[in-house]
């Protein structure tokens, strides 16, 4: 089905003016290098625009692959620094997407480059092997992992309530000293930031489920049950009715602050009086729901800033996942409501980085490729002309 020209025409433009050789990226002003969760979005997009970029873009995120396994979350356009020592690639990972975006690719007939598979394996298995607690939960070592850069639920490690540009980016510099690398350059631990988030153990987990999806293989769907099992053992929060994150270096209650990301495990939970719970949340319009997407922070809270980086405003690649959770779950209003506010809000924001999920006004970088996802939800029935008058 075709979805509406705007839609279809708006995301195609996105990516086509983000497109470099062999990947796209998110924005050629602002970010003009390639992001690894990014890419896997943009490979998304790709894919339900039909154009086989989509198999290109997925194999090129994982170009940057270590020996060992691990996936850089940025590979650079030119020498770079900052982002530990290696200097044409980053010593830090990111959400591991790749295996939901490899399973939307062969579900739309587009087949992933050679290879591709391989290589998402071996990912996923240096998580496992190197980035595991003794309890059974993957950490990270940089709020940069975390897809969520600054989000609420770290404040306690920088000693502050209030976002501020500055204050953090001195703070993600600082971590990087504080981390330890292993002779690959590869980012292993940290002395002052160290934390188990609920949504990447989510995203981990599905992803570990998407890959025994496409091989077959009962290893990774005994790998996906044991972390889904994990994080509903030591991350809900009954009381709060969402999944928290566990802090193992560093932090505070933060930690356990009500953040989208900690209704993610939805994706993966075996509960479905917990997933019932969570995705609750998502509805209530004095909570996440807001007319223009999910709101990060929900409404009310303190530290709800609708137009604030990670205070509160509607992301697409989280819209994006949690329609994922919906679609898990039968929640059907749900998922119509999600994939509706973020089709709408892509028009509106300029297909924006984030935006306002009150009124869609777009922010951050306009446009950013991942804003491209409002292809991938299902097309509205065209409404019929109505009767002409007698």
């Amino acid at each position: 089905m075709c979805m509406i020209l705007g839609e279809v025409d708006g995301a195609a433009a996105v990516l086509e003016r983000c497109w470099r050789d062999g990947y796209c990226v998110p924005n050629p002003d602002v970010y003009p290098h390639l992001w690894l969760w990014d890419s896997c979005f943009h490979s998304i997009s790709w894919a339900a625009l039909g154009d086989p970029r989509a198999a290109i873009e997925l194999a090129s995120c994982l170009d940057a692959q270590l020996p060992s396994g691990f996936v850089p979350h940025m590979r650079y356009a030119a020498p770079s620094e900052g982002s530990g020592p290696l200097t044409d690639r980053s010593s830090f990972t990111q959400p591991p997407i790749y295996a939901h975006a490899a399973r939307v690719l062969t579900e739309r007939g587009l087949s992933p480059v050679p290879g591709t598979l391989e290589r998402i394996e071996r990912a996923l298995d240096y998580l496992w092997n190197h980035r595991m607690t003794a309890d059974g939960l993957l950490f990270i070592v940089h709020p940069w992992e975390s897809g969520s850069d600054d989000s609420p639920r770290f404040d306690d490690w920088i000693g502050r309530s209030a976002w501020s540009r500055l204050a953090f980016t001195i703070f993600d510099h600082q971590l990087v000293e504080a981390t330890k690398f292993d002779e690959e350059g590869a980012a292993v631990w940290s002395r002052e930031f160290v934390v188990a988030p609920a949504a990447i153990n989510a995203f981990a987990a599905h992803a570990a489920r998407e890959l025994a999806t496409l091989t077959g293989s009962q290893e990774w769907h005994r790998r996906a049950d044991e972390l889904a099992a994990a994080i509903d053992g030591l991350l809900w929060d009954g009381e709060q009715r969402h999944w928290v994150d566990q802090p193992i270096v560093g932090g505070g209650p933060s930690a356990a602050l009500p953040t989208l990301d900690g209704l993610i495990p939805a994706l993966v939970t075996p509960d479905p009086e917990r997933a019932r719970l969570a995705l609750a949340q998502a509805e209530d319009a004095a909570g996440y729901g807001a007319p223009f997407g999910l709101r990060f922070v929900p409404a009310g809270h303190p530290r709800y800033q609708p137009e604030q980086y990670w205070r509160g405003p509607a992301w697409p690649q989280l819209n994006y996942m949690l329609y994922q959770a919906a679609l898990r779950w039968e929640a059907t209003t749900l998922a119509d409501t999600i994939a509706d506010a973020s089709r709408r809000a892509a028009l509106v924001s300029g297909f924006a980085e984030y935006w306002n999920p009150e009124t869609g006004a777009g922010l951050g970088a306009i446009p950013q490729g991942w804003a491209a996802l409002a292809a991938a939800y299902p097309a509205v029935p065209a409404q019929p002309e109505p009767p002409a008058a007698d």
